[in-house]
């Protein structure tokens, strides 16, 4: 994983990963020691998960007017 650190993970990839992490975590099978390393590495996948998330919320609440002035969307009841 040290080298995919190197570059950014997508956010398919840091899924992925947090999703093989809670397999491996939730067999038992991992000695403590192990069990706390990839528990950390979870919760910093979940959080890089959480971050790109809400950016992409972000980007989708945006909208462009047709004069190129950005505005946030906003459902009418």
């Amino acid at each position: 994983m040290a080298k995919k650190e190197e570059k950014e993970l997508s956010f398919e990839e840091s899924l992925e990963q947090l999703e093989s992490i809670v397999k491996k975590l939730e067999n038992g099978d991992v000695a403590l020691d192990d069990a706390i390393t990839e528990f950390q590495k979870a919760m910093e996948l979940a959080k890089t998960c959480d971050e790109k998330l809400k950016s992409a919320e972000e980007t989708i609440t945006k909208l462009v007017k047709e004069n190129g002035e950005v505005e946030d969307f906003q459902v009418e009841e």
